[in-house]
């Protein structure tokens, strides 16, 4: 285990745009307001919805579509460097008309239909994503500031 202490940087509160996409929303603000690090959260709903699930013996994300309109339950996650550009790492909560419950690692694809966010940059650390060959994902490389 590793870790580095941040500082509280900017915070941002805001409305998603209807129909944005809410994955590519968050990451153009964070390019747009030159966010290097920061945690992220998120409610409100989605027309549909695309999230993954990390098959670790695959070693590969697998795409489950949910076409129908959901509740963002929660939506928790960060922001960090990957190929130089500010990328959002955030896992989704989905809730359907029946109360149940779906989500995951959150992709592109899943629409706004109305959306409320919270943004807040962290400094010190320089956390920069990196291929982990133990997974086979893209994680915060142990190196950096």
């Amino acid at each position: 285990m590793w870790a580095r202490q941040a500082e509280p940087g900017r915070l941002w509160i805001g409305r998603l745009d209807f129909r944005s996409d809410l994955l590519s929303s968050i990451e153009e603000f964070a390019a747009r307001e030159k966010i290097e690090a920061g945690r992220v959260e998120a409610i409100g709903a989605v027309e549909k919805a695309v999230v993954g699930y990390y098959h670790q013996q695959k070693r590969e994300y697998l795409s489950i579509e949910i076409n129908e309109n959901l509740e963002i339950l929660s939506c928790l996650g960060n922001l960090s460097l990957r190929d130089g550009q500010p990328a959002a790492h955030l896992h989704i909560l989905l809730g359907d008309r029946r109360g149940s419950a779906k989500g995951g690692h959150l992709q592109r694809g899943t629409l706004v239909f109305a959306g409320e966010f919270v943004i807040q940059e962290l400094k010190g650390p320089e956390l920069v994503r990196g291929f982990d060959g133990e997974t086979g994902l893209p994680l915060w490389e142990k190196g950096g500031k």
